[in-house]
């Protein structure tokens, strides 16, 4: 976690060393740069003075008795809330391994002793500008990351407008619509939500698929607009060329909905929206159409959607049959698990087919 400062807040240093006369000679030059000098004798009082303000940077001696400068400073940069503040080593100790060892456990600069004014001074005002420099761009990215997430959502939602819009359409089409499609996208969000418990599916199931697959499955028959209702509501025995013709609603729905999104950003609901209604109808086991696909090469999101169509379908009245009740439904479902849907998936609605609508 980064150091945070108002703007017009005065900075605050930290000064640890267990000599009181070099307290009283750094705090002197700390005030000659305009900061607020807190001078402490021990890494006790350190960490005190710290928890009750944090400081914009640590003036630290290294030979100190219980714990020294090098022991202290590796507990800051190892703390996420201290790891960010700048630390200057002030030491006799002026050897070469001393300072390499300052460096790398984190430190930004090495003053000798005895103290130098200018020396210190110029030092601490290229640190305190380092450090200044550091929060503006840390202000700018915070309020870059917050633009960037409000543009995000902006999109989305325009993103799922657009999807709510080709809804509506098919409302209007009641005739060519049996199913209840608010229906199918609330329970396709449910049986998505109850995926993400399971450890099959919790790491291709972000929250994200469950949003855009509830709003894309209203989309997923799309293509049978172009379906005469001769065809559609027939309740005898269709012959090859109108099967045929059932049939590529899923290839003419995915391809309108893949012309729509064609001249747009990119729009994930569209592109999902797409992928099910092409594969809705493929199958496990790879009998389906109108590819002929099997197993995890069917998207995931037209293996839910499948589900659920078949199973709000089975307890409908069509225009060829009464509706089943809700045990038939469910036996049928049980008994396609493997051939028709994916397993894994099944073995998850069984669970919770009692909470669908």
């Amino acid at each position: 976690m980064a150091v945070s400062m108002q703007v017009n807040e005065q900075p605050n240093i930290l000064i640890v060393d267990d000599v009181s006369t070099n307290l009283v000679i750094l705090s002197e030059m700390v005030k000659s740069t305009g900061c607020i000098p807190r001078p402490v004798t021990s890494v006790k009082q350190a960490q005190t003075a710290i928890d009750r303000k944090i400081p914009q940077l640590i003036l630290l001696d290294i030979s100190m008795p219980e714990t020294d400068g090098f022991e202290f400073c590796a507990m800051l940069k190892a703390d996420v809330k201290t790891r960010d503040i700048p630390i200057i080593f002030i030491s006799a100790l002026d050897s070469v391994e001393d300072k390499i060892k300052g460096f790398k456990l984190g430190a930004v600069d090495y003053i000798a002793k005895p103290f130098e004014k200018e020396e210190v001074t110029l030092r601490l005002n290229t640190h305190l500008k380092i450090y200044k420099l550091q929060q503006e761009m840390e202000a700018y990215n915070r309020k870059l990351h917050q633009v960037v997430n409000e543009q995000i959502t902006r999109g989305a939602e325009e993103q799922k407008n657009e999807l709510s819009a080709l809804a509506d359409i098919l409302d209007i089409q009641s005739n060519v619509y049996e199913k209840g499609i608010d229906k199918v996208s609330i329970n396709c969000r449910m049986l998505a939500i109850s995926l993400q418990f399971s450890p099959k599916f919790d790491k291709v199931i972000p929250s994200t698929f469950v949003d855009e697959i509830e709003a894309a499955s209203q989309l997923y028959d799309i293509g049978m607009l172009s379906v005469s209702d001769d065809i559609a509501y027939k309740k005898t025995a269709l012959t090859d060329e109108e099967w045929d013709k059932i049939k590529s609603h899923t290839i003419i729905g995915a391809d309108y909905l893949k012309k729509i999104n064609k001249d747009k950003n990119k729009n994930s609901y569209l592109e999902m929206a797409a992928d099910i209604a092409k594969y809705h109808h493929e199958n496990w086991d790879g009998t389906g159409y109108p590819e002929g696909i099997s197993g995890e090469d069917i998207p995931l999101s037209a293996r839910i959607v499948a589900v659920i169509d078949t199973y709000m379908a089975l307890n409908s009245e069509r225009s060829y049959r009464n509706a089943y009740t809700k045990e038939e439904s469910l036996s049928i479902m049980r008994s396609e698990a493997g051939k028709r849907f994916d397993p894994s998936i099944i073995d998850i609605f069984c669970k919770i087919q009692k909470q669908l609508q």
